[in-house]
């Protein structure tokens, strides 16, 4: 058992002119809630339980920990894997599950797994469960796949409350496609989008309109963007675009986030990160792949065990409070 001694608590404030948000850190956690490797992280709560899911530890496709409480108390179910067997378009390394529930109450894992067509690549897809922890029955055929564009990682399925649609969130994965650099695309040369789209809110498995681009790299952001996570702050009208960016296995990997009054945009970076290493007496180090709850309430994200090394990313918890004091419409 991996138990967290308390937990971050994040103050964001809207300002004037722009959307980007200030915030205020508050207060720390003395440490992970999963003492591990539990990389890009996500959770959802159902029946009183959060369940958390991760990019394979080597020994499971998709591991998976609960927790009565979010802020602590989190247990890896041992020996588990969600998504034990694999469809015929991937050959393994599953990276960053993300899990919905549909209103018909079944449930749909959504994952990037390495091209079987090209192993330098990864590929999205999507498995359905009646069970929270699975097993997941995968989809013979990935849902995104723009290998010419450098394949796609990093899928989050969002319901936005407003228009009652259910959108899927994902990075191309542009800097597969090189430019030199520990992750491809050092040299600026390749742009690496958010893109959502909306699916058929009685599967999850298909998408029902066309993609948008809702948000890219730009010079301040290192050779990309990735890991999106979209969240509804109900009292200021605003969606979040929580986002990763730099390179996973460096010290400049963090947690970011962009602001917009319509789900698809247009979306304001903030002018500074929510996390970075050093934060906090140094205790976080390439805080990144992060996951926020649709209200914009709970966070969680990984955090390297040692600075620029990512061979064990730790995850850590959060709480976001979102206050209002002055919000403007454009």
């Amino acid at each position: 058992m991996y138990l967290m001694h308390s937990h971050l608590v994040f103050c964001l404030y809207f300002s004037v002119p722009s959307f980007a948000i200030p915030f205020q850190k508050r207060s720390i956690s003395e440490g992970p809630a999963i003492a591990s490797n539990f990389a890009d992280p996500s959770f959802l709560e159902f029946n009183n339980v959060f369940y958390g899911f991760s990019t394979t530890n080597g020994k499971q496709n998709v591991p998976v920990a609960t927790s009565p409480s979010f802020n602590t108390g989190w247990t890896l179910l041992k020996n588990h894997d969600a998504l034990p067997t694999l469809p015929p378009w991937t050959t393994g390394n599953i990276w960053a599950p993300s899990v919905i529930r549909l209103s018909n109450g079944n449930f749909v894992l959504y994952f990037s797994g390495t091209s079987r067509n090209d192993k330098r690549k990864h590929c999205i897809g999507a498995a359905t469960s009646s069970n929270i922890e699975g097993p997941y029955a995968p989809e013979n055929e990935s849902l995104v796949c723009p290998l010419d564009d450098g394949g796609a990682i990093d899928a989050s399925a969002f319901h936005d409350p407003i228009s009652q649609t259910l959108y899927l969130a994902w990075k191309v994965d542009g800097n597969s496609l090189g430019g030199g650099g520990p992750c491809g695309n050092a040299d600026g040369s390749h742009s690496t989008p958010i893109r959502i789209a909306p699916l058929n809110p009685s599967t999850g498995t298909a998408f029902i309109g066309p993609a948008s681009t809702i948000l890219d790299r730009d010079d301040n952001d290192g050779p990309l963007i990735e890991a999106p996570s979209l969240a509804y702050s109900a009292k200021e009208k605003m969606y979040l675009l929580f986002f990763s960016s730099n390179c996973y296995s460096g010290t400049l990997y963090d947690t970011s986030y962009a602001t917009a009054r319509n789900v698809l945009g247009p979306y304001t970076k903030a002018k500074q990160p929510l996390l970075v290493s050093g934060d906090y007496g140094g205790r976080l180090k390439s805080p990144g792949g992060a996951e926020v709850s649709p209200d914009a309430s709970k966070i969680v994200f990984h955090g390297n065990r040692e600075a620029g090394n990512a061979a064990v990313r730790e995850m850590w918890v959060g709480e976001l409070s979102v206050k209002g004091r002055m919000s403007v419409l454009t």
